[in-house]
């Protein structure tokens, strides 16, 4: 959970294990903001993915460079309908704006999906009538050629 929370920035969790995770993160936090190799490789050995890793070397933990503790939040949300466990988000303090271009780069990108597939419709609407057009308009061509003739 510690590594999924320091990749994703934001996830919603019961509110029990929200407050377990909060030191592990933190410890894993300022880890990072120590930066030197035994830091990392201590932070290695408790995170499942190099990725994770660097993440929190390179962009979380510089972040928080000048605070001393507290980098979560712990927002209860709702009771989960199962079992009536209190859910709760957990996030990096600081992580609304990451969250913030994420859906941006999202809505961008659905946007564009939207524009080409609107832009395939029409160009298939357009061959589609350019198809049923030619068909009567070689018919018609025929006619009006056989009427010069007759005339």
């Amino acid at each position: 959970m510690v590594t999924s929370l320091i990749m994703e920035e934001r996830i919603e969790t019961t509110a029990i294990k929200a407050k377990a995770v909060r030191p592990l993160v933190e410890k894993m936090i300022t880890l990072g903001k120590k930066g030197d190799l035994a830091a990392r490789r201590q932070a290695a050995a408790y995170l499942m993915t190099d990725e994770a890793v660097r993440k929190l070397f390179d962009t979380v933990a510089p972040r928080f460079g000048d605070r001393n503790g507290g980098y979560l939040r712990i927002v209860r949300t709702a009771w989960r309908k199962g079992d009536g466990a209190e859910k709760a988000f957990i996030e990096l303090l600081g992580s609304e704006q990451v969250l913030d271009e994420k859906r941006q780069k999202r809505a961008e990108i659905r946007a564009k999906k939207a524009e080409e597939t609107r832009k395939a419709m029409e160009e298939a609407d357009a061959q589609a009538k350019a198809e049923a057009g030619a068909e009567p308009a070689e018919g018609g061509a025929d006619r009006a050629e056989g009427g010069e003739k007759k005339e």
